[in-house]
């Protein structure tokens, strides 16, 4: 199969290796020249993973006109705010038959919308084969270095998460399936704020006991908030929820984590100003917050990290106050 990988970034070059490794024709689209030629001339991707050599099967471009050939499936790999415009970009590439793999997480900064509806509203009346997700715990830099790893394919379509699965699962890439696209992507979108709140944790000088609290009860708010949006509670307990919270709140690859980790041990979010990376955790938590205050649902945790990251309140001063509010039952 020809797929065309949007973004030469860590996810893209990463996922375009697995698909290598599984035997495909794989052409990555990016716009920074530099990353270009270190995939093309060099095998590597030094920008995201230092050293760790890239298959010499996996070739990139930054001409977009390249893609015509490669539209069996398009994986689109770049952040949660580009991905409307990168969309336009390949419209005119999209075949009747062609398969579209979204590898981004979090909500549309203009409309709050999950990523999935933020891609068909895009595509439009163009006609194509299928939309699915990979979502789950995975870490660009340890699939990368081909370390097992588990993710899973969600589409509103059975048969269209099972092709995804088939195409990407491999000896140390394993797939699921899953159908509950709501679910998914509010879990994967509200354990980046979690994270947030983990890094902060851990900056503040506080240990294991705090975050196995944090997380315990930051899943009790994303279980809450995304059943409240029609997520399947089961879902929740899965990999695209425990599982993806679990290694987003531990990793320093996180870069939510981290974003959080430089909060905590300034006291401060003025912090985040020098910060070049995306941090999709940061326009998670305004979404999520604004939608749940206005709905009545309880989520103390994400309203702290909104204080936070939004109204400049100290992390000290928050977690004196979340550990001081009314004492109840689990």
């Amino acid at each position: 199969m020809k797929i065309g990988i949007l973004g030469s970034g860590s996810w893209g070059t990463a996922l375009g290796q697995v698909l290598c490794d599984n035997g495909h024709d794989v052409l990555i689209y990016g716009n920074v020249r530099a990353q270009i030629d270190d995939i093309n001339l060099r095998h590597k991707n030094t920008q995201f993973f230092a050293d760790a050599p890239v298959t010499p099967l996996l070739h990139a471009t930054d001409r977009l006109t390249d893609l015509a050939s490669y539209g069996d499936l398009f994986v689109i790999a770049v952040p949660t705010q580009a991905v409307p415009s990168v969309m336009q970009l390949v419209l005119p590439y999209i075949r009747p038959d062609t398969v579209i793999v979204n590898a981004s997480k979090g909500f549309e900064r203009e409309t709050n919308r999950r990523i999935s509806d933020a891609v068909r509203s895009a595509l439009g009346d163009t006609p194509y084969g299928g939309f699915a997700s990979i979502i789950g715990p995975s870490h660009a830099e340890e699939v990368i270095l081909r370390k097992l790893t588990s993710v899973c394919a969600v589409s509103l379509y059975e048969a269209v998460a099972k092709q995804v699965q088939t195409l990407f699962s491999n000896a140390y890439l394993r797939v699921y399936v899953s159908t509950d696209e709501i679910g998914a992507e509010y879990g994967v979108a509200i354990k980046n704020v979690i994270a947030i709140a983990s890094g902060i944790l851990e900056g503040q000088g506080y240990g294991d006991n705090a975050k196995a609290a944090l997380i315990t009860r930051g899943l009790c708010e994303m279980v809450r908030y995304g059943v409240y949006k029609g997520g399947r509670r089961e879902t929740f307990f899965g990999l695209t929820g425990v599982g993806d919270l679990i290694v987003t709140c531990f990793s320093p690859h996180s870069r939510n984590y981290r974003a959080g980790l430089s909060v905590g041990r300034a006291n401060s979010s003025a912090v985040l100003k020098e910060n070049t990376h995306t941090v999709e955790g940061i326009n998670s938590c305004k979404s999520v917050h604004e939608d749940a205050a206005s709905n009545g649902i309880e989520m103390p945790i994400v309203d702290s990290v909104y204080r936070i990251l939004f109204e400049d309140t100290e992390p000290s001063q928050m977690i004196r106050e979340i550990m001081g509010r009314p004492l109840k039952a689990e």
